[in-house]
């Protein structure tokens, strides 16, 4: 069993209900904080399961047995360079150097700008090419497709969170393996 850490992003219960966090406890969120703010309700884990893909799904299951409607699960996907470094330890610096192909080439292109000069990448993209250079563990990198599977299915509202995330998880370990 490991340890992982994550949050789910719900919505659709009042926070000033006298059961607010009771709620989340009796549902076996036992293992999580729970918060509210700027109208989201947070729920953050450090749930111990046998997979990443397990500690997901059974938070998602809990949350919403608790009678909340999950929203996503963080850390957000989306992330800058200050990002890349924070999740990573590298430096700022280090990581710009990457993204301008000067240390390594085929850094993966940002998915989105919020200006010129603060493009994003997708994070499990990113993983994956931090992977296959030695930067980041293989299981950080399953992680951080692990959350970007759960947000897809839980944005197309699909009733099998559980076998969308290993059906996705498993095609992306077979992708970390392949350029392994």
């Amino acid at each position: 069993m490991k340890k992982f850490e994550f949050s789910i992003i719900a919505s659709g219960l009042d926070p000033a209900a006298e059961d607010f966090e009771q709620r989340f406890y009796d549902a076996g969120c036992d293992d999580a904080a729970i918060a509210f703010q700027k109208g989201h309700i947070i729920v953050d884990f450090t749930r111990e399961a046998k997979s990443v893909s397990e500690a997901i799904v059974t938070a998602v299951r809990n949350v919403q047995a608790a009678g909340a409607r999950v929203d996503r699960v963080e850390p957000d996907p989306l992330v800058s360079l200050s990002d890349i470094a924070a999740r990573t330890g590298m430096t700022r610096a280090a990581m710009t150097q990457y993204s301008k192909g000067q240390r390594a080439k085929d850094f993966p292109s940002p998915v989105a700008r919020v200006t010129s000069d603060s493009p994003l990448w997708d994070w499990a993209t990113v993983a994956k090419w931090l992977f296959h250079h030695d930067k980041l563990s293989r299981d950080e990198a399953i992680e951080a497709a692990a959350v970007r599977a759960a947000n897809a299915a839980i944005g197309s509202r699909t009733a099998k969170l559980e076998e969308t995330l290993k059906g996705s998880l498993k095609a992306y370990e077979k992708e970390l393996d392949r350029a392994a």
